[in-house]
């Protein structure tokens, strides 16, 4: 039987990774940090995937093994070792920590092993390239394929236990020209040439909403993101960021309008799912990240100004994540410490943002900013 390393055992990992590599006849091997997360998948044999949505089913994972890669390094490397693929569901920022035991895991396979694919499932454009840029660090990797990646599923917050609950729908989107013709075979992947309209599209429209509606969600006052995009007000807000990122996508890639209005209104749906309960606060958790220069707002919000076309609702939404307030989460408190330090406006928006003086959409920027730094001197 084939088998799959695959880092990262929470949600998306066992929910939509392992269920598809599973699906596939794959072997899966978890590999994570987490001591209950190991154990838990150690001493249960198989755990239910709960789709929920159109066209909704049930599957069941087992035939799984799980190993603890900090406190049994050496078995990970050599799981690797002879391994088909390797997969990563761990947060773009966690890659170059797991890039080392794959690095030691390629120089420990046979000289005559197929090479090792390696595909990041990452919420990052990229993403596998960023962690062979970090495999390189520790060693060659001739021996191993790297293809980047784009995924679209949505998971709300679960309430403990191996089951994971996730929507019906799913996009696994993996670039094949690395593999000169010869794919692997993996049950809801689908094979592309150029990667980097899918990977935009689903970022500046699924990412983009989603995040818009739970910063403006959070701002009125609403729990839960259904509840929120409900109300006509919070809807027309999203609908409008969703206007300038479809411009931008339309003229930059080449989708047609109709097709890009489509995804939207399908977007639309999936987050307002009645049976997905996830809350503002959840969705906009890491706003650090979120806020950063190729991501959800700033990302899109860049390119359309330099190609003078407008983008003041997506800078508007900016404007509601710099109000993310919410004490649990330590980038929302990292952010609101920034933004009372005293530092000008012009100066945090090149550290948030990265987006540098000179840029056509700094003026904007500048002056949702400004507007925050004058609510917060007057608290």
């Amino acid at each position: 039987m084939a088998t799959a390393v695959h880092f990262g055992a929470g949600n998306i990992g066992r929910g939509f990774v392992a269920q598809f590599l599973h699906e596939s006849g794959y072997e899966v091997v978890f590999a994570d940090v987490s001591d209950e997360l190991i154990g838990a998948l150690q001493a249960q044999s198989s755990y239910r995937v709960h789709e929920i949505g159109v066209g909704a089913k049930d599957s069941v994972v087992d035939g799984y093994r799980a190993i603890n890669s900090r406190s049994d390094e050496a078995a990970l490397i050599a799981e690797i070792a002879a391994a088909d693929i390797v997969t990563t569901a761990v947060g773009a920022r966690i890659l170059p920590f797991v890039a080392p035991v794959i690095a030691q895991g390629l120089a420990a396979r046979a000289a005559d092993a197929p090479k090792l694919v390696v595909i990041a499932c990452e919420n990052a454009i990229g993403g596998t390239d960023i962690l062979r840029a970090s495999v390189l660090e520790h060693g060659p990797a001739s021996n191993a394929i790297f293809a980047n990646c784009a995924i679209d599923r949505i998971v709300p917050e679960q309430h403990g236990g191996l089951d994971v609950t996730i929507e019906s729908f799913s996009e696994w989107v993996v670039d094949r020209t690395p593999f000169a013709g010869e794919t692997p075979d993996i049950v809801g992947v689908t094979w592309v040439d150029d990667l980097g309209p899918f990977i935009e599209r689903k970022l500046f429209t699924v990412n983009t909403a989603h995040a818009t509606a739970a910063y403006h969600g959070r701002d009125r006052g609403w729990t839960r993101i259904r509840e929120a995009l409900a109300t006509p007000e919070l809807q027309a807000e999203v609908r409008a960021v969703l206007d300038e990122t479809k411009a931008l996508l339309v003229a930059k890639h080449g989708f047609a309008e109709a097709e890009q209005q489509a995804y939207i209104e399908k977007t639309l749906q999936r987050i307002s799912n009645p049976d997905l309960p996830d809350t503002c606060e959840r969705v906009g958790r890491g706003p650090l990240r979120k806020l950063s220069r190729n991501e959800r707002f700033i990302g899109p919000a860049a390119q359309l100004a330099e190609r003078g076309l407008p983008a003041w609702d997506l800078v508007n939404s900016v404007g509601a994540a710099l109000r993310f307030d919410a004490p649990d989460d330590a980038e929302a408190v990292q952010l609101q410490e920034r933004l009372r330090s005293g530092a000008p406006a012009a100066e945090l928006v090149t550290e948030i943002t990265g987006i540098e003086a000179e840029h056509p959409l700094s003026p904007a920027l500048v002056e949702v900013f400004e507007l925050r730094l004058a609510d917060l001197r007057g608290a």
